[in-house]
């Protein structure tokens, strides 16, 4: 025997409620009181317990479907008859209901023959169709109406399926209860994409959507420069660095080379030991002295890097002099570390800190701003991950390092490979193709590479 389980009353003012979700499916079991769906009404979100033990038949309202207070939503039943030949059975009853009047027929037929009963003939008429009134009426006739019943829930679910189809195509149903909570949250629906079945934006979706904006509400403002609209003659720095660049571009052959480089070692070297540096040497040490300290012994292996173009004469310098950039409020500055090749680690990290400090305050000396052979300049202090920088002449070669990130990275050990997370730095080198080959270039990077992966600069702290 089935039974159905209709929308119960939500609330006194509650008229009608959407399906937001069934947890069951036809053919389930289930228990008293077990959850059968969830529905939701402009006052509450709730589950809908089932009233009795038995097998889902048919589900009768689909998700997104919202129907009045004591609508059907599904029948129960004790799972001794499928669906199927339930449904089938008005078929198979039909013939019967439609034979049953032929035995009926011929009796009317006496009793219109006989011609001496004139007037009673109205009479006897009536007697046969009281006759066949009990032959539709009966249980027969009756029965099919709620054997036919599954019928149109065949009709619903297959209807179902492309209802929600078009909600797919569109924005997606949205239930009272969360467009309330969307107003709420100040949350526009139309940016939302729900998660639910077809589309249908849930509670969870305005959830995160209300975070997201909470946080963007929460970002800082930027800060609007004074400079915008308005015309400004260039400083006397500014027009050299233009002019320089422009030179440099148009008179020598540049190109940049790039390589990724591991430094989980460097990192957690300098971790371990940048407390006790700081304390010892009154310096910061941060990733720079050590990309420095590579540079220069690269540069003392493959001199063609560190060298110049004079004529027809290639000149090689009998130092590592390195430039190093620094950013000031009145432009690119370029002081020099002199001897870089014969500097350790709290070496670079003193020069490096004293000459950027001296260059930001105004306070460097002319030549502290020549003679430099190589320069090295740290973009990655602004976040970029590399750029490709323009040499300046009359110097080869520019290094530009990018910051340091972690990702995951394939590590080799004993032959085996694995993933990891490691930091990562990108190494570019722009050069001048008149005497620096792309060879010469991967060669210089290359040996950089190994000695920064290796992470052996214990010996090179000089504390």
């Amino acid at each position: 025997m089935s039974e159905s389980v209709s929308l119960p009353a939500l609330g006194e003012s509650v008229t009608e409620g959407t399906v937001t979700r069934w947890l069951k499916n036809v053919g389930d079991r289930v228990e008293v009181d077990e959850p059968l769906l969830e529905v939701s009404t402009d006052k509450v979100d709730t589950e809908i317990p089932s009233p009795v033990a038995g097998i889902i038949e048919a589900i009768l309202v689909q998700e997104d479907e919202t129907v009045e207070v004591g609508t059907p939503l599904v029948t129960i039943g004790d799972g001794s008859a499928p669906a199927a030949p339930i449904a089938e059975a008005p078929a198979a009853e039909a013939p019967a209901a439609v034979a049953a009047p032929e035995p009926v027929a011929p009796t009317p037929v006496p009793v219109a023959a006989a011609p001496p009963v004139a007037t009673p003939a109205p009479v006897t008429v009536p007697a046969p169709v009281a006759a066949a009134a009990p032959v539709t009426v009966p249980a027969p006739v009756a029965a099919p109406a709620p054997v036919a019943a599954p019928a149109p829930v065949a009709v619903q679910a297959s209807a179902a399926p492309a209802a929600r189809g078009s909600h797919a195509g569109t924005s997606g149903y949205v239930t009272p209860i969360v467009r309330k909570m969307a107003n709420e949250a100040g949350v526009d629906l139309s940016t939302v994409s729900g998660t639910g079945v077809g589309g249908r934006i849930r509670k969870e979706d305005i959830v995160q959507a209300a975070s997201a904006v909470s946080n963007a509400v929460a970002a800082p403002a930027i800060e609007i420069s004074p400079l915008r609209g308005t015309t400004q003659p260039m400083s006397r720095l500014r027009k050299v660095v233009a002019e320089r660049a422009v030179i440099s571009m148009q008179s020598s052959a540049q190109l940049t080379t790039v390589v990724e480089v591991d430094v989980t070692r460097v990192a957690l070297l300098r971790d371990r030991v940048k407390g006790a540096f700081a304390e010892k040497t009154g310096n910061k040490l941060s990733f720079l002295p050590f990309f420095a300290l590579a540079a220069a012994e690269a540069l003392r292996a493959i001199p063609i890097v560190n060298a110049t173009i004079d004529g027809d004469t290639i000149v090689y310098p009998a130092q590592e002099n390195i430039s190093i950039a620094v950013d000031t409020e009145r432009g690119l500055l370029t002081p020099v570390v002199r001897n870089a090749g014969e500097l350790d680690l709290a070496g670079f990290a003193a020069q490096i800190a004293d000459l950027a400090a001296r260059t930001r305050d105004n306070k460097l000396k002319p030549d502290e701003l020549s003679g430099g052979t190589f320069t090295l300049t740290n973009t990655g202090s602004r976040g970029a991950l590399f750029d490709t920088p323009v040499v300046f002449l009359p110097q080869s070669a520019i290094l530009g390092t990018g910051i340091v990130y972690k990702k995951p990275l394939v590590v080799t050990n004993d032959g085996l490979d694995s993933i990891a997370i490691r930091s990562s730095v990108y190494l570019a080198l722009s050069y001048d193709h008149r005497i620096i080959d792309g060879a010469d270039a991967a060669s210089f990077l290359t040996t950089m590479k190994t000695r920064l992966e290796a992470g052996a600069f214990e010996g090179d702290l000089g504390i």
